[in-house]
């Protein structure tokens, strides 16, 4: 199915103000309703090179695989469907060409990722991610992160080390416990969940997270809801109002139609007759 018409996508990525390249980035694809940001570390050039891999990577491998996949139906291996064993095999191989790239030479050794991927397909959706880039829904005007970081700091939060609140001061909340790119082997963290029209989903780098304020990110979408570029500036300018530390990235998508594919299949039938 043609989701062009069905989501409204919007993407941002800005440098900041202190770092002198962006080495986040982001790619997305209308048509199949597929979003990818990721947010590239270590080496000279490291950082870049490997979040340019694995945007690319995850997106020509779901063009690839996607439409040869039979719709509805489960992995008996994992029990997810076969949406998202398709993105959880493109961040596998993503992960092994950014392993293998890194052995190049000394300005890549080392580099790694993270990367936060959504799929949207049969008004479900398949959401994918390693590190602590995020992804956001918002629904109702309700603001609710659907990633749960794999950092340092989100282990001292879940063992009760620290508060949220706390954790936002520290200057370890940047270290990551699992990035793309590192090891040999990796499996991110896969879940699904229903969409509903009028839902928002964001997708973010920290450079964003650790500089606005989760309830500033929610005033700013609702407040921007029926203009998701216009948002998208809006976040990546207050993130560079509090200092611009870090590199910037979003995408919104906001779903503006009903995409099931049954009823699809169901609206035809009654023509028919």
């Amino acid at each position: 199915m043609n989701l062009q018409d069905k989501l409204q996508i919007a993407g941002l990525t800005d440098t900041g103000r202190v770092r002198r390249r962006n080495e986040d980035s982001i790619g997305y694809d209308s048509i199949l309703g597929l979003l990818v940001l990721a947010d590239g570390m270590g080496g000279h050039l490291g950082g870049e090179v490997a979040s340019n891999m694995t945007v690319d990577t995850i997106i020509e491998q779901v063009q690839t695989r996607l439409p040869a996949v039979t719709r509805g139906q489960i992995d008996s291996a994992t029990g997810f469907s076969l949406e998202s064993v398709c993105i959880q095999d493109a961040i596998e191989l993503a992960n092994d060409r950014v392993y293998r790239k890194s052995a190049e030479g000394p300005e890549l050794r080392g580099m790694g990722t993270t990367v936060v991927t959504l799929l949207f397909y049969d008004n479900r959706l398949s959401l994918a991610h390693i590190g602590d880039s995020r992804c956001y829904r918002m629904r109702g005007g309700q603001m609710e992160q659907l990633t749960k970081d794999h950092s340092l700091m989100q282990e001292l939060i879940d063992r009760g080390f620290y508060t949220p609140e706390e954790a936002r001061k520290s200057l370890n909340k940047n270290l990551v416990t699992k990035a793309l790119g590192i090891d040999p082997t990796i499996t991110a963290d896969l879940q699904e969940d229903l969409v509903l029209k009028g839902d928002i989903y964001l997708l973010c780098s920290d450079g964003l997270t650790d500089l606005v304020e989760d309830n500033e990110i929610s005033l700013t979408i609702n407040e921007f809801s029926d203009n998701l570029e216009e948002a998208a500036k809006q976040l990546i300018t207050k993130a560079n109002q509090n200092g611009g530390k870090d590199n910037i990235s979003v995408i919104l998508c906001r779903v503006n139609e009903d995409f099931s594919e049954s009823r699809g299949w169901f609206k035809k039938l009654i023509e028919w007759f």
